[in-house]
């Protein structure tokens, strides 16, 4: 088992916040606050997930490939661009499994399960390449899902609930990537307070 080096120096905690010390930024700054509020079951759910995609986002900001691809939690293999990586592949997943779409794995494969974060080097191509794909597959999946009215529409393809699948709602799905989101939000605020210091949710 890896440990830690004793030697590595420790960052000093920061943050760019000034009015609430345990923000990542300012209330004014902060890209996830809106005056708009979500009233509708629909609107509160798609909500919750622009504002764990965007904290993804601000969590990673600027990094460079070194640090992005930093495994900063020995022994773990996870990094903040193997989040990013991995992520997208939750994002094809939801199209594969309600839309039925031709989605396979962009990273992982049954040779290398953890693909998505083995894969994360440091490496600027690398780096380009996740976020475009994130983008990409975040906006397929966004249409998607305004694409459905009803909550309740059950998925056109094969889900992974038990061994032979199961029917799964659009509204259980969304649950499942919020949730998806706002765990690895949870490992994004250890692997950048172990990178440069930076804290704040």
């Amino acid at each position: 088992m890896t440990t830690p080096d004793a030697s590595e120096p420790v960052p000093t905690r920061w943050t760019q916040a000034t009015v609430y010390r345990d923000m990542w930024v300012d209330p004014a700054d902060d890209p996830r606050e809106t005056e708009d509020e979500a009233l509708d079951e629909r609107g509160i759910l798609l909500d919750y997930l622009r504002h764990h995609r965007l904290t993804l986002e601000m969590k990673c900001a600027g990094l460079d490939a070194e640090q992005l691809a930093r495994r900063s939690v020995p022994p773990s293999t996870m990094s903040l661009l193997g989040l990013v990586r991995h992520l997208t592949e939750a994002e094809r997943h939801l199209r594969r499994v309600m839309a039925g779409d031709d989605a396979p794995k962009l990273y992982c494969t049954d040779e290398d399960r953890d693909g998505d974060f083995n894969g994360a080097i440091a490496d600027p191509a690398v780096v380009e390449d996740a976020w475009r794909q994130w983008r990409t597959e975040s906006e397929l999946a966004d249409r998607f899902v305004a694409g459905v009215p009803d909550l309740g529409t059950l998925n056109a393809g094969v889900s992974d609930l038990g061994p032979n699948g199961s029917d799964l709602s659009l509204r259980d799905m969304l649950v499942a990537h919020i949730t998806e989101y706002a765990r690895h939000c949870g490992h994004a605020d250890l692997l950048r307070e172990r990178i440069d210091g930076r804290v704040g949710q």
